[in-house]
């Protein structure tokens, strides 16, 4: 059984802009978090990006999508990591906010 989490993060950089740093922050997620999971997938089409992921066995998959003036994250998770979702939602939370930050 899965289950599906939805985080929003609200933002002051418009759309474009926050993007820009998605899509550049992504390749700081495979190194800092590289020994705990693998991204699999990573497809943009245009203001989405739905991807799908590894970790401890278990793949996720789900979408960010980025409007005016926050992101959303969406995903699904499988039961073994929805058990343990209440610590994965602040680093999910945190690192999209550290993303946007960063210029």
């Amino acid at each position: 059984m899965s289950e599906a989490i939805t985080i929003s993060i609200p933002h002051k950089l418009g759309k474009d802009e926050a993007l820009r740093r998605l899509k550049a922050g992504m390749g700081s997620v495979r190194t800092k978090f590289g020994a705990l999971l693998k991204v699999e997938e990573e497809i943009w089409s245009g203001d989405q990006l739905a991807f799908r992921v590894s970790a401890i066995g278990q793949t996720s998959s789900g979408t960010v999508t980025a409007f005016e003036n926050y992101v959303l994250v969406e995903v699904r998770l499988p039961w073994l990591l929805a058990k343990i979702a209440e610590k994965i939602l602040p680093v999910i939370r945190k690192e999209g906010q550290l993303m946007l930050e960063k210029k």
